[in-house]
């Protein structure tokens, strides 16, 4: 397994590349109000950012300007706005009922532990660690594609299952990094995904540290 002061160097390196290639590259999770991270974040699972972004800032949010509205919004209605996202089906149902579930039992407050936000409807490990570390800059690390896959390359895990990654990483770094984990593995991914040849050279480099 590798050591600790290795992983840390090299997630280091990473960000430099993230600083020069894509620094300003916007993630889903990104917005102002806790209610939109947490239902772009839902959203955002197996859609890419930049989907995710447009559907939610053009469409989505326009047309409901708070949870309470989007839990009073007609299904139908939600399903045609997110059409475009994967799944989207299945998504309006979950955050309608996740708007529910916060406006009626929370007041309209978003439930700030990892056990609560697990019960919202579409809200999983990765979807309650990312809401966290943006909406309250969380000691918390979601795992998504990117970060797995980046993770076994560089060999910080073995695994596969996310929640296995998830822990692998928390014993192999100082719990002061993992709320910057997922961005900077995250950024970094999307600007390789498509040029495989070209990530791969650069985390070659990167083992080297």
């Amino acid at each position: 397994m590798i050591n600790q002061k290795t992983a840390i160097q090299q997630l280091k390196e990473i960000k430099k590349y993230v600083d020069k290639d894509a620094k300003e590259l916007r993630l889903a999770a990104e917005w102002e109000e806790d209610w939109k991270i947490l239902i772009a974040t839902i959203l955002s699972a197996q859609t890419r950012d930049e989907l995710t972004i447009d559907v939610c800032e053009n469409k989505l949010f326009k047309k409901y300007k708070n949870l309470r509205r989007l839990a009073n919004g007609k299904l139908s209605e939600i399903r045609k706005i997110i059409r475009q996202i994967n799944y989207y089906k299945t998504k309006a149902r979950n955050i309608r009922e996740s708007a529910k579930i916060v406006v009626e039992k929370y007041k309209g407050k978003i439930p700030e532990n990892i056990e609560e936000l697990l019960e919202l409807p579409g809200v999983g490990r990765k979807v309650a660690n990312v809401y966290l570390v943006a909406a309250h800059n969380a000691d918390a690390i979601g795992i998504d594609t990117h970060c797995a896959r980046i993770s076994r390359k560089l060999g910080w895990t073995k695994n596969k299952n996310p929640h296995k990654i998830e822990k692998d990483l928390e014993k192999l770094f100082p719990r002061r990094y993992w709320n910057s984990i997922n961005w900077i593995l995250v950024r970094f991914g999307r600007t390789y995904w498509t040029k495989k040849r070209d990530e791969d050279a650069v985390l070659d480099k990167i083992r080297r540290v």
